[in-house]
Protein backbone atom coordinates (compact mmCIF):
# COMPACT_ATOMS: atom_id res chain seq x y z
CA UNK A 1 0.00 0.00 0.00
CA UNK A 2 1.27 3.38 -0.87
CA UNK A 3 2.74 5.10 2.46
CA UNK A 4 1.15 8.35 1.75
CA UNK A 5 -2.60 6.89 1.91
CA UNK A 6 -1.56 4.30 4.88
CA UNK A 7 -0.89 7.23 6.89
CA UNK A 8 -4.16 8.80 5.59
CA UNK A 9 -5.56 6.16 6.08
CA UNK A 10 -3.91 5.72 10.16
CA UNK A 11 -5.11 9.53 10.43
CA UNK A 12 -8.52 8.75 9.88
CA UNK A 13 -8.86 5.44 11.59
CA UNK A 14 -7.41 7.45 15.14
CA UNK A 15 -9.45 9.87 14.42
CA UNK A 16 -12.35 7.62 14.30
CA UNK A 17 -11.09 5.96 17.88
CA UNK A 18 -10.70 8.85 19.80
CA UNK A 19 -14.06 10.31 18.65
CA UNK A 20 -15.49 6.77 20.30
CA UNK A 21 -13.42 7.13 23.16
CA UNK A 22 -15.13 10.74 23.36
CA UNK A 23 -18.46 9.41 22.85
CA UNK A 24 -18.20 6.48 25.59
CA UNK A 25 -16.49 8.83 28.18
CA UNK A 26 -19.54 11.42 27.63
CA UNK A 27 -22.27 8.57 27.73
CA UNK A 28 -21.20 6.30 30.51
CA UNK A 29 -22.75 6.79 33.93
CA UNK A 30 -21.08 6.15 36.88
CA UNK A 31 -23.25 3.57 38.40
CA UNK A 32 -23.11 1.27 35.67
CA UNK A 33 -19.67 0.16 36.29
CA UNK A 34 -19.72 1.38 40.08
CA UNK A 35 -21.72 -1.84 40.48
CA UNK A 36 -19.24 -4.02 39.22
CA UNK A 37 -16.29 -3.08 41.02
CA UNK A 38 -15.06 -4.62 44.76
CA UNK A 39 -15.37 -1.46 47.46
CA UNK A 40 -14.37 -3.74 50.13
CA UNK A 41 -11.16 -3.45 48.24
CA UNK A 42 -11.20 -0.05 48.00
CA UNK A 43 -11.78 0.19 51.75
CA UNK A 44 -8.74 -2.30 52.40
CA UNK A 45 -6.47 -0.26 50.26
CA UNK A 46 -6.94 3.11 52.86
CA UNK A 47 -8.69 4.96 50.03
CA UNK A 48 -10.33 8.00 51.69
CA UNK A 49 -11.15 10.55 48.44
CA UNK A 50 -14.33 10.17 46.39
CA UNK A 51 -12.25 11.90 43.26
CA UNK A 52 -9.68 8.88 43.59
CA UNK A 53 -11.64 5.95 43.48
CA UNK A 54 -14.00 7.59 40.54
CA UNK A 55 -10.95 8.13 39.08
CA UNK A 56 -9.47 4.31 38.86
CA UNK A 57 -13.17 3.18 38.09
CA UNK A 58 -13.31 5.29 35.18
CA UNK A 59 -9.66 4.44 34.23
CA UNK A 60 -10.76 0.52 34.56
CA UNK A 61 -13.62 1.06 32.45
CA UNK A 62 -12.32 3.09 29.74
CA UNK A 63 -9.31 0.99 29.42
CA UNK A 64 -11.36 -2.25 29.40
CA UNK A 65 -13.37 -0.79 26.46
CA UNK A 66 -10.59 0.51 24.34
CA UNK A 67 -8.95 -2.61 23.27
CA UNK A 68 -12.45 -3.17 21.84
CA UNK A 69 -12.99 -0.14 20.37
CA UNK A 70 -9.13 0.33 18.83
CA UNK A 71 -10.02 -3.18 17.37
CA UNK A 72 -13.05 -1.80 15.74
CA UNK A 73 -11.95 1.53 14.48
CA UNK A 74 -8.54 0.88 13.86
CA UNK A 75 -7.01 -2.99 12.97
CA UNK A 76 -10.39 -3.83 11.24
CA UNK A 77 -10.49 -1.37 8.77
CA UNK A 78 -6.96 -0.52 7.88
CA UNK A 79 -6.55 -4.86 7.85
CA UNK A 80 -9.42 -5.16 4.97
CA UNK A 81 -8.15 -1.97 3.19
CA UNK A 82 -4.63 -2.72 3.10
CA UNK A 83 -5.62 -6.17 2.16
CA UNK A 84 -8.01 -5.38 -0.79
CA UNK A 85 -11.12 -7.40 1.26
CA UNK A 86 -14.74 -6.66 1.39
CA UNK A 87 -16.53 -6.63 4.66
CA UNK A 88 -18.40 -9.89 5.63
CA UNK A 89 -22.19 -9.72 6.82
CA UNK A 90 -21.39 -13.14 7.98
CA UNK A 91 -21.07 -13.93 11.96
CA UNK A 92 -17.87 -14.39 13.22
CA UNK A 93 -15.70 -13.25 10.05
CA UNK A 94 -14.62 -9.55 9.38
CA UNK A 95 -13.60 -9.39 5.94
CA UNK A 96 -12.66 -11.96 2.91
CA UNK A 97 -9.96 -11.65 -0.04
CA UNK A 98 -10.69 -12.89 -3.05
CA UNK A 99 -8.26 -14.01 -5.76
CA UNK A 100 -8.10 -15.72 -8.74
CA UNK A 101 -7.95 -19.37 -6.88
CA UNK A 102 -8.69 -18.36 -3.31
CA UNK A 103 -11.01 -17.04 -0.51
CA UNK A 104 -9.63 -16.12 2.10
CA UNK A 105 -12.37 -15.17 5.38
CA UNK A 106 -10.65 -13.39 8.26
CA UNK A 107 -11.96 -12.81 12.04
CA UNK A 108 -9.89 -9.90 13.23
CA UNK A 109 -8.78 -9.63 16.68
CA UNK A 110 -6.89 -7.40 18.62
CA UNK A 111 -5.10 -9.81 20.60
CA UNK A 112 -3.82 -13.34 20.76
CA UNK A 113 -6.82 -14.67 23.47
CA UNK A 114 -6.85 -18.14 24.77
CA UNK A 115 -9.79 -19.80 23.33
CA UNK A 116 -11.28 -22.29 25.39
CA UNK A 117 -12.70 -25.10 23.30
CA UNK A 118 -16.45 -24.09 22.77
CA UNK A 119 -14.82 -20.82 21.73
CA UNK A 120 -12.92 -22.99 18.92
CA UNK A 121 -15.43 -25.05 18.40
CA UNK A 122 -18.17 -21.72 17.78
CA UNK A 123 -15.63 -20.13 15.36
CA UNK A 124 -14.85 -23.42 13.12
CA UNK A 125 -19.08 -23.41 12.81
CA UNK A 126 -19.12 -19.61 11.51
CA UNK A 127 -16.20 -20.25 9.27
CA UNK A 128 -17.95 -23.45 7.90
CA UNK A 129 -21.00 -21.55 7.76
CA UNK A 130 -19.34 -19.28 5.27
CA UNK A 131 -17.71 -22.20 3.15
CA UNK A 132 -20.97 -23.36 2.65
CA UNK A 133 -22.20 -20.06 1.35
CA UNK A 134 -19.25 -20.03 -1.14
CA UNK A 135 -19.15 -23.36 -1.94
CA UNK A 136 -20.60 -22.67 -5.61
CA UNK A 137 -17.82 -20.49 -6.14
CA UNK A 138 -15.16 -23.14 -6.66
CA UNK A 139 -12.57 -22.00 -4.97
CA UNK A 140 -10.25 -22.66 -2.10
CA UNK A 141 -11.52 -21.78 1.42
CA UNK A 142 -8.74 -20.45 3.58
CA UNK A 143 -10.20 -19.51 6.95
CA UNK A 144 -7.98 -17.47 9.34
CA UNK A 145 -8.44 -16.07 12.89
CA UNK A 146 -6.00 -13.23 12.56
CA UNK A 147 -4.13 -11.27 15.74
CA UNK A 148 -3.19 -7.84 15.16
CA UNK A 149 -0.16 -7.89 17.63
CA UNK A 150 1.28 -11.43 19.66
CA UNK A 151 3.28 -14.39 18.27
CA UNK A 152 0.84 -16.84 18.07
CA UNK A 153 0.65 -19.14 14.28
CA UNK A 154 -0.54 -22.39 14.09
CA UNK A 155 -1.83 -24.44 11.71
CA UNK A 156 -5.38 -26.61 11.24
CA UNK A 157 -5.75 -29.45 13.04
CA UNK A 158 -7.84 -32.40 14.16
CA UNK A 159 -10.57 -29.91 15.88
CA UNK A 160 -9.94 -26.72 14.05
CA UNK A 161 -10.79 -25.80 10.12
CA UNK A 162 -8.86 -22.52 10.25
CA UNK A 163 -5.41 -21.09 10.70
CA UNK A 164 -4.43 -19.02 13.47
CA UNK A 165 -1.59 -16.31 12.87
CA UNK A 166 -0.88 -12.85 14.62
CA UNK A 167 1.57 -10.14 14.47
CA UNK A 168 4.16 -9.70 11.73
CA UNK A 169 3.27 -13.22 10.30
CA UNK A 170 -0.78 -12.13 10.09
CA UNK A 171 0.12 -8.44 8.15
CA UNK A 172 2.41 -10.13 5.85
CA UNK A 173 -0.05 -12.85 5.29
CA UNK A 174 -2.89 -10.31 4.00
CA UNK A 175 -0.62 -7.29 2.37
CA UNK A 176 2.42 -8.93 1.09
CA UNK A 177 4.82 -6.49 3.36
CA UNK A 178 6.89 -7.93 6.13
CA UNK A 179 7.06 -4.51 7.55
CA UNK A 180 3.72 -3.41 7.63
CA UNK A 181 3.03 -4.12 11.29
CA UNK A 182 6.10 -1.63 12.00
CA UNK A 183 4.53 0.88 9.43
CA UNK A 184 0.81 1.01 11.82
CA UNK A 185 3.07 2.07 14.69
CA UNK A 186 5.62 4.26 12.54
CA UNK A 187 2.92 6.39 10.74
CA UNK A 188 1.10 7.42 13.83
CA UNK A 189 3.70 10.08 14.39
CA UNK A 190 2.17 12.78 15.85
CA UNK A 191 -1.60 12.04 16.28
CA UNK A 192 -1.86 10.16 19.19
CA UNK A 193 -0.22 13.43 21.01
CA UNK A 194 -2.83 15.96 19.44
CA UNK A 195 -5.89 13.41 19.76
CA UNK A 196 -4.82 13.02 24.10
CA UNK A 197 -4.66 16.83 24.58
CA UNK A 198 -7.97 17.55 22.54
CA UNK A 199 -9.38 14.07 24.95
CA UNK A 200 -8.00 15.20 28.09
CA UNK A 201 -10.81 18.27 28.60
CA UNK A 202 -13.80 15.51 28.22
CA UNK A 203 -12.01 13.11 30.87
CA UNK A 204 -11.88 15.54 33.51
CA UNK A 205 -14.91 16.78 32.84
CA UNK A 206 -16.21 13.25 33.82
CA UNK A 207 -14.19 12.80 37.00
CA UNK A 208 -15.33 16.17 37.67
CA UNK A 209 -19.33 14.77 37.68
CA UNK A 210 -18.53 11.68 38.47
CA UNK A 211 -17.18 12.76 41.50
CA UNK A 212 -20.03 15.32 42.77
CA UNK A 213 -22.55 11.94 41.94
CA UNK A 214 -20.65 9.81 43.81
CA UNK A 215 -20.15 12.11 47.33
CA UNK A 216 -24.21 12.63 46.61
CA UNK A 217 -24.55 9.51 47.38
CA UNK A 218 -22.21 7.70 48.85
CA UNK A 219 -20.78 10.85 51.56
CA UNK A 220 -21.68 11.69 54.69
CA UNK A 221 -22.35 15.09 55.13
CA UNK A 222 -18.59 16.04 56.28
CA UNK A 223 -17.11 14.25 52.66
CA UNK A 224 -16.13 11.26 53.89
CA UNK A 225 -17.17 8.13 52.65
CA UNK A 226 -19.80 5.99 53.54
CA UNK A 227 -18.60 2.45 53.00
CA UNK A 228 -21.81 0.81 53.91
CA UNK A 229 -23.68 2.29 51.93
CA UNK A 230 -21.60 1.77 48.99
CA UNK A 231 -21.30 -2.29 49.75
CA UNK A 232 -24.86 -2.37 49.82
CA UNK A 233 -25.38 -0.82 46.45
CA UNK A 234 -23.09 -3.19 44.87
CA UNK A 235 -24.15 -6.14 47.01
CA UNK A 236 -28.12 -5.44 47.99
CA UNK A 237 -30.59 -6.67 45.42
CA UNK A 238 -32.65 -3.30 45.67
CA UNK A 239 -29.80 -1.01 46.26
CA UNK A 240 -29.69 0.81 43.12
CA UNK A 241 -33.58 2.37 43.49
CA UNK A 242 -32.69 2.74 47.19
CA UNK A 243 -29.84 5.37 46.06
CA UNK A 244 -32.07 7.15 43.30
CA UNK A 245 -34.98 7.43 46.14
CA UNK A 246 -32.08 9.16 48.19
CA UNK A 247 -30.64 11.21 45.85
CA UNK A 248 -34.24 12.69 45.02
CA UNK A 249 -35.15 13.26 48.42
CA UNK A 250 -32.41 15.54 48.53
Amino acid sequence: MDTKKLESLISQCLSDFYESRLQKVKSVKLHAFLRRKNPYLFRALGIQKASEIVERLLADYISASDETIFGNAFFEPIARIASGGKASDAEGVDFVIESGKSIKAIALKSGPNIYNSSQKKRQSQEFLAVRSRLYKLHKQFDPILGHAYGRVKSKPGKDLIYRDISGQAFWTEITGDPDFYLKLVRLMKEEPAKHRKEYAPAWDAAVNRFTREFIDDFCFKDGTIDWEKLVSFVSEEKSQKSVKKSRKAK
